[in-house]
């Protein structure tokens, strides 16, 4: 099964799980590293790097990432694939050079590392979202 499956299957999407305990982005990015980090060890790993986007119990914004074999980490700014190499360098310097960056720069920062991958990627497309999640706003 997928991991959709899996996801769905746990109960973890309820609000509460039974516990009283409400589900948010740190505890999902755990669950999914301890998901993956489990298929790795039976030798039958989903071939998915995740990406989760959204806030704590205090309401802070949260974001991490969880590959294939269960390596788990959070940081300010994440990227998959090739974006890990070229875009993630792109997104730190900006970060560092601008750390009250708002959600226009950012989305300005977003559509210029996406050229930049497009450019060097043969097999990329030049059609893309960009999610916004922010205090009180989630938006694709």
């Amino acid at each position: 099964s997928g991991l959709l499956e899996t996801y769905e299957s746990s109960g973890i999407n309820a609000e509460y799980g039974g516990d009283g305990v409400y589900r948010d982005a740190p505890s999902i990015h755990s669950w999914l590293r301890c998901v993956l980090y489990n298929r790795r060890n039976k030798m039958n790993p989903l071939w998915n790097t995740v990406i989760v986007a959204g806030s704590t119990y205090a309401g802070e914004p949260y974001l991490g990432y969880v590959d294939k074999i269960g390596v788990s980490f959070q940081d300010k700014s994440v990227a998959t694939g090739f974006g890990s190499y070229i875009a993630q360098p792109m997104l730190r310097k900006a970060m560092e050079e601008n750390p009250d960056m708002s959600i226009d720069d950012a989305k300005r920062l977003m559509v210029r590392c996406l050229r930049v991958l497009f450019y060097r990627d043969c097999r990329a497309l030049n059609r893309f979202q960009i999610g916004v999640v922010a205090e009180g706003q989630c938006t694709i």
